[in-house]
């Protein structure tokens, strides 16, 4: 009943999508590029339309009440980032603890331009063992575009020279220059 409804949103919102998430796997799909609040929105509706469990990081203070009920059935995972702490280790131990663990994370960890990308969620997917998904989020096409999974390699700058080029191709809804990756 709630894929049909998120399937409506998604219609009448004029978005579409182009390609799947896994269904079958664990992933960690990167979502992007990540310019406004209303990337948080598009991608809640698709996962709903696809009938996906994928979970999501968010700061800590969302899963204090009275909403952190809501973040947490949204498939919320809270995290501290005022604390020094392993958080590639921690979300490695998610996916090695629970079989059906999916993660969508933003790979610029804000919304604001930066000049070089975060790192931690290819480390994730490498040390977890699951496929990198990238997902744009195209606000000049309304689509939100899903290729194949890629595992990662041993040439963590040919991996990132390739998911950048992906991104280079997605229109935010805010347009921001894609950084190029630089070890």
């Amino acid at each position: 009943m709630f894929q049909s409804f998120f399937k409506f949103l998604l219609k009448a919102s004029g978005w579409k999508i182009v390609g799947a998430l896994p269904t079958h796997h664990q992933y960690l799909a990167i979502v992007g590029p990540h310019t406004s609040n209303w990337d948080f929105v598009i991608g809640l509706v698709a996962r709903g339309a696809m009938g996906a469990k994928v979970n999501f990081l968010g700061k800590h203070q969302l899963f204090i009440p009275p909403w952190g009920w809501f973040f947490r059935a949204m498939g919320g995972v809270p995290v501290d980032r005022r604390k020094n702490n392993n958080l590639v280790d921690a979300v490695v131990e998610i996916f090695n603890s629970n079989a059906n663990f999916s993660l969508a994370l933003a790979p610029e960890g804000t919304r604001s331009p930066v000049t070089r990308w975060k790192t931690g969620f290819y480390h994730i997917a490498s040390k977890a063992q699951v496929p990198i998904v990238t997902v744009g989020l195209d606000f000049g096409s309304k689509t939100v575009v899903i290729p194949e999974g890629k595992d990662t390699t041993d040439d963590i700058q040919q991996d990132m020279d390739n998911i950048i080029a992906f991104y280079r191709s997605i229109k935010g809804r805010h347009p921001k220059v894609i950084p190029d990756f630089q070890r």
